[in-house]
């Protein structure tokens, strides 16, 4: 196993494959390099990029340090890319996306960003997320209600029909995805003010001036599409790209040639 220490002492689990540019993929909720989209991705990637994955803190083999903050997470970055040794091209899908907004409008030595589908809701095209959304999840956690608290996220958070929510405990990934239960509301802390049905505030991501590339799926829901389209519209220097055919779940085989032209 290989890792970086982070500023609070936090060991950072990663893996480095390929040879080029360097280029660093962040993960969204619950994911880590044994169970995500990334790995795959890095994969198709790593003829043009050396490409770097890693588990976010609290998940897979990367430790976690209480109490919990949203700048840690940047740190953990801060950590990778000065191990890099930077500049960085950067990547983040769902929550990782709005994570890595928050690093690179940190300053932290990124050349271009790309972002798949961060999980903005900025219309009435779905309810926003209750008022008690992050709390109800705490609770649960709390409680030491793990899938309860999946599934509260999948049906509020993300939207998914009931019935899917339903079926989710008898798929082959549902204990992986308790184990890592815990770390949503590290993920939450980074997107849940901007899913209150309101376009995403001018000004905000201002210090995101590197090129930005901002991709969709034309089978994703409209309201996470909607969303796509209002952070290339407020970002300095985005431009929008949509994959036909893919939806959230995208596969690495369709994503990597657009990101391949664009981190050139």
């Amino acid at each position: 196993m290989t890792t970086v220490t982070s500023l609070d002492g936090t060991t950072i689990a990663y893996t480095r494959i390929g040879q080029g540019p360097a280029l660093l993929l962040v993960d969204g909720a619950m994911c880590h390099r044994a169970s995500g989209p990334n790995t795959g991705l890095a994969e198709e990637l790593a003829g043009d990029y050396t490409v770097y994955t890693y588990d976010r803190r609290g998940r897979g083999e990367s430790g976690d340090t209480a109490p919990y903050a949203p700048e840690r997470e940047i740190e953990d970055i801060e950590a990778l890319v000065e191990m890099i040794g930077g500049p960085v091209f950067l990547y983040g899908i769902s929550s990782g996306a709005a994570l890595a907004l928050a690093a690179a409008a940190s300053g932290l030595p990124v050349s271009k960003i790309a972002v798949f589908e961060p999980p903005f809701v900025v219309d009435g095209t779905r309810p926003p997320i209750p008022a008690d959304y992050t709390t109800s999840i705490e609770t649960m956690l709390a409680q030491g209600k793990p899938g309860a608290a999946i599934r509260y996220f999948m049906r509020r958070g993300v939207h998914l029909p009931a019935p899917v929510v339903a079926m989710m405990p008898l798929m082959p990934g549902w204990s992986g995805m308790k184990a890592v239960a815990h770390t949503l509301p590290y993920d939450l802390a980074f997107v849940t003010e901007f899913e209150h049905g309101e376009p995403l505030p001018e000004g905000r991501w201002d210090d995101v001036k590197m090129p930005a590339l901002v991709v969709d799926g034309s089978k994703s829901p409209a309201w996470i599409r909607n969303g796509t389209r209002d952070l290339a519209r407020v970002l300095p220097n985005a431009e929008h790209r949509t994959l036909p055919g893919e939806n959230h779940i995208v596969k690495p085989a369709a994503l990597a040639p657009v990101l391949k032209g664009f981190f050139r």
